[in-house]
């Protein structure tokens, strides 16, 4: 039976943090099915490590032309996905997320129909390839007669709009998020039937997440048990490759990073912090983590100070002046994924 350790260094490789990295970061998107990306500039850092000499400027680029969208699917929050495959994805695990927020709707007093009219409106405005920002879609449903002077029930409506297929990202207008029609963004493609669909997930989620178990895919995706083994039953064998042997692998793995996100139990990456209890789902013990040959050391945070950037690390584990020196190489290719004015 594999140990921890060897679990996470299987993980780093299937994920592609260690290894032949994805071909493009457009690869790395289709290949990992879906990206969390709430952390929006933590998720093109997550991106950028799995792939060959990309920068945050060269993934903005992919954002802003449609190569990558960004919508909320899979389970109640944001994730990266490509134009080919937003919609089955969608069909597949919004009726779950719709269900987990009927409660918040209810008490922000939606309805269906309201949600019907806020569709209606702001693909009127979208029409024609128009990009609009957050405000300006609150002021196009105030014009509807839905009051959107509650910024909970605009955020609530746009997530409707998203899981209806209506919208998704557009091009950031400086540091704003805009939102698109879905249609124009992403093309209509084929539509999987359900059993097809769960294949699929189930499939890219164990060839770039595994070792991992059932209970593990059905927290990524958002699934129901019975879904998700129907799914990992439909996907067929897998294999996963042998990495026994440590790892050259030093990371600063960003929030929310599929290296431990993607799993309901985090424990196989806790070896070195002495008395560590298990990861579970809604705990962390740092926003952003280090990793060293698969385990978690340490934690980093980003800091600003007008146009340059420093990095400020925290160790929770014994770790070797070799070690520290790796960290600071990784600083270094941090900084240069960002690009412009660094300390």
């Amino acid at each position: 039976m594999p140990t921890n350790t060897d679990v996470a260094r299987r993980r780093l490789a299937n994920q592609r943090l260690v290894g032949p990295a994805f071909r493009s970061v457009v690869d790395a998107v289709g290949r990992l099915g879906a990206v969390q990306a709430q952390d929006y500039a933590g998720a093109k850092w997550a991106l950028a490590q799995r792939v060959a000499k990309a920068t945050d400027a060269s993934i903005e680029r992919l954002l802003a032309d449609g190569s990558i969208l960004r919508t909320h699917v899979l389970r109640p929050t944001w994730h990266l996905v490509l134009p080919a495959d937003i919609r089955w994805m969608l069909a597949l695990t919004a009726p779950r997320v719709m269900a987990a927020m009927a409660f918040h709707g209810r008490w922000l007093a939606i309805t269906p129909k309201m949600c019907a009219r806020a569709n209606d409106a702001m693909a009127r405005a979208l029409a024609g390839g128009n990009q609009l920002t957050r405000p300006e879609l609150a002021t196009v449903l105030a014009k509807v007669r839905i009051d959107s002077s509650n910024g909970q029930r605009v955020g609530h409506l746009l997530m409707q709009a998203e899981l209806d297929a209506v919208i998704c990202s557009g091009a950031r207008r400086g540091k704003q998020i805009t939102y698109a029609l879905l249609d124009d963004r992403a093309p209509a493609t084929p539509a999987l039937d359900r059993d097809e669909a769960l294949a699929q997930l189930a499939a890219r989620y164990f060839a770039t997440r595994g070792p991992a178990t059932v209970q593990d895919f059905a927290w990524w995706s958002g699934l129901s048990m019975k879904d998700a083994k129907r799914g990992e039953e439909s996907a067929g064998p897998r294999r996963t490759p042998r990495a026994t042997k440590p790892t050259a692998s030093v990371h600063l793995l960003p929030n929310y990073d599929e290296f431990f996100i993607a799993y309901r139990d985090r424990g196989a990456i806790l070896e070195r912090i002495t008395g560590a209890a298990p990861m579970q789902r809604d705990t962390a013990l740092f926003a952003h983590v280090i990793e060293i040959d698969g385990q978690l050391v340490g934690g980093w945070k980003r800091i600003v100070r007008g146009n340059a950037v420093a990095v400020q690390t925290t160790y929770s584990a014994t770790v070797t002046a070799v070690e520290r020196r790796a960290v600071d190489a990784q600083i270094a290719r941090y900084k240069a994924f960002l690009g412009g004015s660094t300390e």
